[in-house]
Order: structure tokens, then sequence, then C-alpha cells
């Protein structure tokens, strides 16, 4: 089991937090680091000192780590154009010596758009827009560095691009696409993505979103085709200490309104959280992701990595 881990820095952390979570990330013996695309805090709470560029901060932690997994939990396709967004995560692969990993969506927190002018088109149009995304930026990596690539969509235009720069990993950086979606989402991480993630949601709910995805790879053809089988991850809300007390005052903070949808959380032991992974790794999941609240609660990332990670089977 692949185990990385997840992080929210619109509740609250500057750069520097984000920096020392991330070395431990990697002293502790986890596969990656990373974080949610977000401009502002779900709740009311004001989230001092304010939001983080995602891209602007991964590009600076390739610089600062050598060996974790580096990306997005998602990448709103709303926030960036698509030629340009291929630029950037080339770019930050190039930096981290090929660690990146793209998780991209539709977008869906309104407020934030509002909050700082961004776009917010209906559903339907974010979907058509994340396609051409999905299309433009993979089409992009994927070009010869002597060739151009164009491409002519509802939403987007390209012509001639030079496709520059070509990311260290070929033919790109891995694709994630993961939501609660039970028609769009599938179908585009069968064409597109090199893993499809549920984010937080129960065992069974998960189970059902797989086989979505699974009858999406046999419709669109691409377990036939050649390509490499779609990893299946889960996403984990956890909450564990080495007493009950512990892991309720980690758990506190899940208890406060916001804008997500209800989750699945992991609040107790660390053989809790084992057999959690073991009861996804028994649907198919092969990679977890696990969100930790508190930048500051360095101590939970330690527990994690002492008490969990040696009881899992294969690399993390």
């Amino acid at each position: 089991m692949r185990v990385s881990v997840f992080t929210e820095p619109h509740r609250g952390a500057d750069y520097d937090d984000q920096l020392r979570f991330a070395r431990l990330v990697e002293e502790t013996g986890f596969e990656g680091f990373l974080r949610a695309d977000h401009y502002r805090a779900m709740g009311d709470e004001p989230a001092l000192p304010g939001p983080t560029d995602a891209w602007l901060t991964l590009a600076a932690l390739a610089r600062e780590t050598s060996r974790i997994r580096l990306g997005t939990l998602v990448t709103s396709a709303t926030f960036r154009l698509p030629g340009p967004l291929a630029v950037m995560v080339a770019q930050v692969d190039r930096m981290s010596g090929g660690r990146v990993e793209l998780g991209i969506g539709a977008g869906w927190y309104e407020r934030e758009h509002t909050a700082y002018g961004i776009p917010f088109p209906p559903v339907a149009e974010r979907f058509d827009r994340l396609a051409e995304q999905l299309e433009i930026v993979t089409g992009l990596w994927r070009t010869p560095a002597d060739e151009t690539y164009s491409f002519t969509g509802e939403h987007y235009r390209l012509v001639d691009a030079p496709a520059l720069p070509k990311p260290v990993q070929q033919p790109g950086p891995p694709v994630i696409v993961g939501g609660r979606g039970p028609k769009r989402t599938p179908e585009l991480a069968a064409r597109y993505a090199d893993e499809f993630n549920m984010p937080f949601k129960s065992v069974a709910e998960t189970a059902a979103a797989y086989e979505r995805v699974r009858e999406a790879c046999d419709r669109t053809g691409r377990d036939a085709s050649g390509r490499a089988p779609l990893t299946l991850s889960a996403g984990i809300v956890v909450a564990i200490g080495r007493t009950d007390a512990e892991a309720q005052r980690r758990a506190a903070p899940l208890h406060v309104t916001s804008a997500l949808p209800p989750e699945d959380p992991v609040v107790g032991s660390p053989a809790q959280l084992v057999d959690r992974i073991g009861e996804f790794a028994a649907i198919g999941a092969t990679r977890v992701h696990l969100r930790l609240i508190d930048f500051d609660d360095l101590d939970h990332l330690e527990l994690i990595a002492a008490e969990v990670l040696p009881r899992l089977d294969g690399p993390r």
C-alpha cells in the first residue's frame, strides 16, 4: 500500500509551516506530500495568515525535498488556463527531478471564486472545461519536442504551441482525477487519468465508485488499449492518538461547520487506521492519502509513521 499525506493549507498555514511538514513527511517514510488547491477556508474562520498558491508552494518544495512525491488534490480547472498550467506543472516536475503529480478537478467552491474574482460557470460547463483541459495538458506533454500542438474546442483554442518545457516524467506527470460524481468523473478518469481517487467516504461508497470507474474503463476501451491499469486510491480523514482523549482532541476540528460534504473519518487508535486501510485494500485500492489537519501537530505525523506504516505491506 502506497501512503501519502494530504494537507489543507487554506485552513491556515504559511510556506514555512508546509515546508516543515513536508520535510517530516519525507524523513518519516511516507511516499508523498499532496495539498489542496483552495484560496480560502471552508468556514468563517479567518485562517490566518491567508491562502498560499498550490503550484507556487510546490515549486519551492520541489527544491527543498529530494524523495517524496509532490502534487495537488486537486487543482481547480477554473483557476488556470490549460496551456500555462501545462507549462507550470512541467516546470515543477523538472525542478523536482520528476516527482510531481497533477490532481485536477472541475472546481466546486463558489465562495472562493467570488471572493477573488474568478469566473464560476455552471457545473456542466465546468466539466466541459475540465475535459478540454485534460486533453490539452496531456496533449502538450505528449507532443514531441520538435513538433507543435494545436487544439480547437468549445472553450479553448491553441495554435502551434511549442509544447515546451517537457516534464521529466514521460509521457507526463501522473494525472489524478477523483470525486463522487457518478457519470462524467468516471469517464474522465478512464480516458485521461493515471489514478482515480475517491475522497474521504466510506468503504462501501468507495467500492461503488471504483466499480463505476471499472465500467468506464471497459466502455472506453482503456484496458484493451495497452495503457497501464488505473490506480485506485482512497482519501482518509485521520485523527488518531495513543489514547481516546488524544484522538478526540485531534478530531475536534472535524465538528466545525464548513462547506465540505459529509466524510467518514478514522478517529481512534493506530490499529483502527491500519484496519481501515486494509478494508480499502480489499476493494482494490493500492494507494491512500491520509488527510491531516493541523500543521503544528507533528506528533500526529510521527505517530502514524511509527505505528501504522510498519504494519502495512508494500512500498510507501
